[in-house]
């Protein structure tokens, strides 16, 4: 089982928005034929949408989430 993503903020949303931010997110990789990242979508969507919503630190997210910082910004 992988770990889920760390954060301080208490983020409610469903996974139907969560799997559409995802979704968006794997078009627009493949879109600009991008190689790699080092989080999976569903991951980089959570990330996005708790920054969007607590303006956390990236560090902060970054740090508990096994990223660099400057993966999350």
């Amino acid at each position: 089982m992988s770990p889920g993503v760390v954060c301080r903020c208490r983020l409610t949303l469903s996974t139907r928005t969560l799997t559409h931010v995802a979704d968006l997110l794997r078009r627009h990789l493949k879109a600009i034929r991008s190689r790699w990242r080092a989080l999976p979508p569903g991951k980089i969507a959570l990330i996005v949408l708790a920054v969007l919503r607590h303006n956390p630190r990236p560090a902060d997210m970054a740090g508990g989430n096994n990223s660099s910082g400057t993966t999350v910004p």
